[in-house]
């Protein structure tokens, strides 16, 4: 691993990170977060999926979410959305390819490669992080935004026990019903759309749920409202009487403004269950 950059930020440190991945065969980046408490013994870790286009920078410059991380004692990590770099294959449009990871394990050619990013994040960056700082892994939980809260609603589901709570902006809630969805499991899975159910957040709730709380928001005013389907994952959650709540929020759109604005509630949503 090597270090990137670190910065005192509300004090504790914000480092970014780069290192080389097996799952990908790439170098991949991730900024991490670490509270003064981190000094004295291991903190909690709340982890943050990005959307589309996004690399690690975007929610560890724009949403705010250091300051809240800070007053509850927990590190942050972000990670990057893809694999990058001279070999890896993309796309010439924004939502698929470098920047799109969509948080599976492509079978696909040309993808198979190197977009592995389930096994990157259920598997290899935890590892590497919590080896290599003062973090807790048995106090873990995840949020994400749009692309990154699909992610995190289908690791949080799909991985029993790993996480403590999972909260979501403006999540992709149904891909498999979606063009943010299908149009990438097809490319990145295959045909065989019984492949794409594992990362479809809405199936998983109703067939699974979560072993803890959830908490969702989304932006009434949203742009993407017909791809994103929350009405779907809500009612799931509704069927289910999934433990948690889905608010919707009156003239708030998909942008990191609308993050910034709610990113303490779900810190404090997060910390309660890390600390309990």
């Amino acid at each position: 691993m090597r270090t990137i950059s670190e910065n005192r930020c509300f004090g504790g440190v914000q480092g970014v990170y780069a290192h080389p991945s097996q799952a990908t065969g790439t170098e991949m980046t991730f900024g991490l977060f670490l509270p003064e408490e981190a000094d004295r013994s291991p903190v909690p870790v709340l982890w943050y999926l990005s959307g589309l286009t996004c690399t690690h920078e975007n929610a560890m410059v724009k949403a705010g979410a250091q300051k809240w991380a800070a007053e509850h004692g927990l590190a942050l990590v972000f990670p990057d959305t893809s694999p990058r770099g001279e070999g890896v294959a993309n796309d010439e449009a924004y939502d698929l390819g470098q920047g799109a990871g969509f948080y599976v394990n492509a079978t696909q050619a040309p993808w198979a490669p190197h977009f592995r990013m389930w096994d990157y994040l259920a598997e290899e960056l935890p590892r590497i992080v919590t080896a290599a700082f003062p973090l807790d892994e048995e106090r873990q939980s995840i949020t994400g935004h749009s692309m990154g809260g699909h992610g995190a609603l289908t690791l949080a589901m799909r991985l029993p026990g790993r996480f403590r709570s999972v909260s979501a902006f403006a999540p992709i809630a149904q891909p498999t019903q979606s063009d943010w969805g299908r149009k990438q499991l097809s490319a990145y899975l295959g045909s065989d759309e019984s492949l794409w159910l594992n990362h479809d957040s809405t199936h998983l709730m109703t067939e699974y749920g979560f072993d803890g709380d959830v908490l969702v928001d989304q932006g009434a005013q949203d742009q993407f409202l017909t791809l994103l389907r929350p009405e779907a994952l809500a009612g799931a959650m509704a069927t289910r009487r999934q433990p948690g709540a889905f608010r919707v929020q009156r003239g708030y759109d998909h942008s990191y403004f609308f993050v910034a604005s709610f990113i303490p509630d779900h810190i404090a949503f997060h910390a309660e269950a890390l600390w309990r």
